[in-house]
C-alpha cells in the first residue's frame, strides 16, 4: 500500500525513547524495537573485547509502556539492543522476534526468523499483520564472524502503510533488497548514529551514518523516516543534528522525523 504523508501518520505511530528503542502502534499493535532502559553506565565484556558506555538514561519506563503485543528484536547481543532492563522485559511479551542464533540463547517466548522469514501477528480489531525478517549486516562484508548475526523487519497488511525497521544494519546492499522486495516503503525506521569502535573491524561503520541513512531513504522511497540509535551511548559518533544537515543536502528533510511520529 503506498500512502501520503498525512495518510501514514494516522495510520502509524512511532514514539522514541532513546538509544534504539521505540513504540511502534500499527494496526492496532503494539510492537517495540531493541528495549534499553537501563540508566546510564558502563558495560564491560568478560572476553577482554571493548565495553559500551550508556550516556543518557531512557525517557520512559518499561512500567510506563502498557501493553506490548511483541518485541523486534535487532539482536540480543550488545547492550545497546538489548540491555538488563531490556531482558527482564522480555519475560512478560508474548513475542520476541530476533535471529535464530538469538532466539537459541534467550528461550522463553523468542522466536528466530532466517531472512525473508514471515509471521502473521493477529490484529485486535480483527485482520493480520506480516512481519517479514529483512536482511541485515552489523558493520563492514564479513562483520558477522565479529558482531553477529542481527536482523530488520518488515511490516506489510492489506490497508496499512509498508514500514520498514532496520535494525543495526550498515548494508546498503541490505537496504536496495529490501526495496526490491517492499519498495517503494510508506515509512522506515532506520538505526543511525555511525557507531565505530576503533579495536572493532578497524573503527569501521557498524551501523548508518547520517549520509548512508539518506541513501537508504532515496533507495527506499521512504515518505516519512523516524531515526533510532542516534543518542544515548558513547560510541555514537553522529547524532541528530548530524542526520538532519545530511537529510537537508540530500533534499530529503522534510521526510526525517526525529521526534517520533
Amino acid at each position: 500500500m503506498t500512502a501520503g504523508t498525512n495518510q501514514i501518520s494516522d495510520q502509524l505511530s512511532v514514539q522514541v525513547f532513546g538509544g534504539p528503542t521505540a513504540l511502534i502502534d500499527y494496526g492496532g499493535l503494539r510492537l517495540l524495537t531493541d528495549p534499553t532502559f537501563d540508566e546510564p553506565g558502563h558495560y564491560g565484556r568478560p572476553d577482554g573485547r571493548p565495553g559500551l558506555t550508556k550516556t543518557a538514561p531512557p525517557s520512559v519506563s518499561p512500567a510506563d509502556l502498557g501493553r506490548v503485543d511483541a518485541v523486534l528484536l535487532s539482536h540480543d547481543e550488545h547492550p545497546d539492543n538489548l540491555d538488563n532492563s531490556g531482558r527482564e522485559l522480555l519475560a512478560g511479551v508474548p513475542l520476541t522476534l530476533t535471529t535464530p542464533s538469538g532466539a537459541g540463547r534467550l528461550g522463553g517466548t523468542a522466536k528466530g526468523l532466517e531472512t525473508w522469514e514471515t509471521v502473521e501477528l493477529t490484529r485486535p480489531g480483527g485482520g493480520t499483520v506480516t512481519v517479514t525478517a529483512a536482511p541485515a549486516l552489523h558493520g563492514p562484508e564479513g562483520a558477522e564472524k565479529v558482531t553477529g548475526d542481527v536482523v530488520g523487519f518488515v511490516l506489510t497488511a492489506q490497508d496499512l502503510p509498508t514500514v520498514y525497521v532496520s535494525g543495526d544494519n550498515a548494508s546498503l546492499d541490505a537496504v536496495r533488497q529490501v526495496a526490491d522486495r517492499f519498495g517503494p516503503v510508506d515509512a522506515a525506521v532506520l538505526f543511525a548514529g555511525a557507531p565505530r569502535l576503533k579495536p572493532v573491524l578497524d573503527g569501521a561503520l557498524l551501523v548508518l551514518d547520517s549520509a548512508l541513512a539518506a541513501e537508504a531513504t532515496r533507495i527506499l522511497g521512504a515518505r516519512v523516516v523516524v531515526p533510532v540509535h542516534i543518542d544515548s551511548w558513547e560510541h555514537f559518533t553522529e547524532g541528530r543534528d548530524d542526520l538532519v544537515a545530511a537529510f537537508t543536502a540530500a533534499g530529503l528533510a522534510d521526510r526525517l522525523h526525529p521526534g517520533g511520529l
